[in-house]
């Protein structure tokens, strides 16, 4: 014989894991920043003047990106902390970003590589060894 625990039943609870949220209800239904996507590794920081709990406006998830970001934490971090997709995280620091609370650390570009000759020089010096 199955026991209803007491109180409303309905789809969006479940006695295992408490209540259950679909994340795109976190991010409004959209899908993309209002910025750019971050990069993975990027370090997200918060304003030094920026203080968490004073931003009781916010919805807790970004109050919570907030309160993590007071060091330097990369994007991948701060999803892994909320236990959220990358994808919603993104989104998520993407209005943060645009109300000027938080900052992002782009990791440097490879750049220019160097030139083929360079390479074969190291190569043939290395065997050279």
């Amino acid at each position: 014989m199955r026991t209803e625990p007491p109180g409303p039943q309905h789809e969006w609870l479940d006695a295992a894991a408490g209540p259950v949220m679909r994340p795109y209800t976190l991010t409004g239904g959209r899908v993309r920043s209002a910025v750019d996507n971050f990069n993975l590794v990027a370090f997200v920081l918060a304003g030094s003047d920026v203080d968490p709990a004073s931003q009781s406006h916010l919805p807790p998830e970004h109050r919570r990106l907030v309160a993590l970001a007071h060091r330097p934490v990369s994007v991948a971090e701060l999803a892994a902390e909320l236990d959220l997709a990358v994808g919603v995280v993104r989104v998520l620091l993407g209005d943060l970003l645009t109300q000027g609370l938080i900052a992002v650390h782009e990791p440097p570009t490879a750049g220019i590589l160097p030139d083929d000759d360079i390479l074969k020089a190291v190569v043939s010096g290395l065997r050279a060894l």
